[in-house]
C-alpha cells in the first residue's frame, strides 16, 4: 500500500492506493504547519498505518529537493505565513516510519499525468496550474526536471502594457511576473470579483488568454514539449482554452512549423486527463519510486554483506 500527499497552499489532500482506480483520499484546510501535520498523521493511521511501504509528497513550494543539502525536503522560501522552512518531508518520514518521496506539486500533477492520463507515452512535456498561484512542472526526456532548484514557470517576466492592463500585478516578489498578472488572485484584485462570477464575455477573459499564452509560448520555444497541460482553478472556464489557443497561434505566427501546432492544437493544448486527481496521483507514483529505490539499497546492501561474509 502507498500514501500520497498533494500539500497544498490552500488545502492538503491526502490518500493511500495505488492509482487512480483505487484511490482512499481524504482532504483538509491548510492551517498551520503543526495542525495540518496532526490531521495528516491522523489520516494515515486510520488507513494503512504500518501497512503502508512508501509516501510521496507533492507539495507547494519553493522546495529543497537537494537530496544531499541539509535541508533536503524543506519548504523554503515560500510566501505562506507559517511554512517558511519547515520539514515537511522530514517530518513525515519520522512520525510515520516510511521512506518519502518528495517534489514539487506541480512535477507530481505531471507524473501522475504521464502514468496514467493524457501524457501517457510522451518523453516531453509541460504541465501548468493556474489557481491561487501559478507554477509548472516540466518533464525532458522522461524525467521531470530539477537542477539548481526546480522550475519556477509561474514567476517568468512577460510583457506587460500598462496601457493595456494598468493593474499593477500582485506577486509579493515581483508583482507582474505571470503569477502575479494571471493567478486567480491577479483576477480577483484586477476585476474586483472571483474569476468563476465573471461572465464568459467579460474582457478579463481575453486578457488572461494572452498572458498565459505568450508563456505557452515562450515554453514551446525554449523546452519543445510534446503537450502542454493547463489544471487549476481557473482553468475550470472551459471557454479559456479556446481563446489561448488562438492567442497562441497569433503569438507563434506560424513560426514553428510541425503538425501538432498547425493542425492538432486542441490536443497540443489541453486539460489534465486526471482532472482533481493527477496531483495525488502522482504522489502515490513518488511513493512507488521511493518504495522501489528503497527496496533496490536493501537488495544492495544485503548482497554486499553476504560478500563480506
Amino acid at each position: 500500500m502507498l500514501g500520497g500527499i498533494e500539500a497544498g497552499g490552500t488545502k492538503f489532500i491526502c490518500a493511500v492506493g495505488t492509482g487512480p482506480e483505487d484511490l482512499v483520499k481524504s482532504q483538509f484546510p491548510t492551517t498551520t504547519p503543526e495542525e495540518t501535520l496532526a490531521n495528516v498523521l491522523s489520516f494515515f493511521h486510520s488507513n494503512g498505518g504500518r501497512d503502508l511501504e512508501a509516501i510521496g509528497i507533492g507539495s507547494f513550494g519553493p522546495l529543497d529537493l537537494d537530496p544531499a543539502s541539509p535541508t533536503y525536503g524543506y519548504i523554503t522560501s515560500t510566501p505562506k505565513a507559517g511554512w517558511q522552512n519547515f520539514d515537511l518531508a522530514g517530518s513525515v518520514s519520522k512520525a510515520l516510519r516510511v521512506p518519502v518521496g518528495f517534489d514539487t506539486d506541480v512535477n507530481a500533477a505531471l507524473l501522475g499525468e504521464w502514468r496514467w492520463g493524457a501524457a501517457q507515452g510522451l518523453a516531453n512535456a509541460v504541465y501548468l496550474t493556474i489557481g491561487t498561484g501559478v507554477g509548472g512542472g516540466v518533464m525532458v526526456h522522461g524525467q521531470v526536471v530539477h537542477g539548481l532548484v526546480h522550475p519556477e514557470i509561474g514567476h517568468l517576466r512577460i510583457p506587460h502594457d500598462l496601457n493595456m492592463d494598468p493593474f499593477v500585478g500582485c506577486c509579493p516578489f515581483h508583482k507582474d511576473c505571470l503569477e502575479g498578472l494571471a493567478s486567480g488572485p491577479a483576477i480577483e484584485k484586477r476585476w474586483g470579483v472571483k474569476g468563476g462570477a465573471l461572465p464568459s464575455d467579460h474582457r478579463a477573459w481575453e486578457l488572461e488568454a494572452h498572458y498565459l499564452a505568450v508563456a505557452l509560448a515562450n515554453l514551446t520555444l525554449t523546452l519543445s514539449p510534446q503537450r502542454i497541460l493547463l489544471g487549476g482553478g481557473v482553468m475550470q472556464q472551459p471557454h479559456l482554452f479556446k481563446l489561448i489557443r488562438e492567442e497562441f497561434s497569433w503569438v507563434l505566427n506560424g513560426y514553428v512549423r510541425h503538425p501538432d501546432l498547425l493542425d492538432h492544437l486542441d490536443e497540443y493544448i489541453q486539460p489534465p486527463q486526471l482532472g482533481g486527481n493527477a496531483g495525488i496521483t502522482g504522489a502515490l507514483f513518488l511513493a512507488a519510486q521511493e518504495a522501489a529505490s528503497a527496496e533496490f539499497e536493501d537488495i544492495l546492501k544485503k548482497h554486499n554483506q553476504g560478500r563480506r561474509g
